[in-house]
């Protein structure tokens, strides 16, 4: 085993550094991002931090870095309120991984990495019509991190379109069974294999396999 102090973190080389801290975490929720801007262009970027909120109502946040650059996503979600995640599976990582690359604001991802929008009555941001899972959002509420000048979006999940046989009968919803991909850094993607699912742990009660 190697340590690593703050100060060995801050010296390395930036983008090296930027590698390990967003690697060293382990793996992250991966999604498509769908937004559409006020002129009805349609956009589409890859995300790696989207987290839970809750349940009841159900919210879904999402991390934005420094505003140093343009942030098309943040950008149409603060003006159309209405966004969407997707689920990203191994058919689509390299359409998926190319949506990450800078396009103009007037190039839309979908057309540029082909992937296909299609449209719900629910929510006005396109979905990823090759996904497995969608998941339309609005937003709720825009959170200034002072520590680092980060951005957090929360929003409140409007519909789900799911794959109906990978959801259990107490609500658990199958990942593996929807081929839905992870990722580890940046870059580096992997499929999933559930190891067990185990039952509620209480201090007078053994830990159990439930399926």
């Amino acid at each position: 085993m190697k340590t690593y102090s703050l100060i060995d973190i801050m010296t390395m080389d930036k983008r090296f550094r930027t590698t390990f801290i967003n690697s060293v975490v382990g793996f992250k929720c991966l999604n498509l991002v769908g937004t559409l801007n006020t002129a009805g262009k349609t956009n589409l970027a890859i995300f790696n931090s989207i987290f839970h909120v809750g349940a009841q109502p159900p919210y879904l946040g999402m991390v934005f870095r420094p505003d140093e650059v343009e942030r098309h996503t943040l950008e149409n979600i603060l003006n159309n309120k209405h966004y969407t995640f997707n689920h990203v599976h191994e058919g689509i990582i390299r359409a998926a991984h190319q949506t990450s690359a800078r396009y103009p604001k007037a190039t839309s991802e979908f057309d540029a990495c082909g992937l296909t929008p299609t449209f719900s009555t629910n929510c006005i941001a396109p979905y990823v019509l090759e996904s497995s899972v969608n998941i339309a959002l609005e937003f709720k509420e825009k959170i200034n991190v002072a520590t680092n000048n980060t951005i957090i979006v929360i929003g409140q999940i409007l519909e789900i379109n799911l794959p109906e046989n990978n959801l259990g009968e107490d609500g658990f919803f199958d990942l593996e069974k929807s081929e839905t991909c992870t990722v580890a850094g940046l870059d580096a993607y992997y499929k999933t294999s559930k190891i067990e699912r185990l039952n509620y742990a209480k201090p007078d009660k053994k830990t159990m396999r439930i399926d």
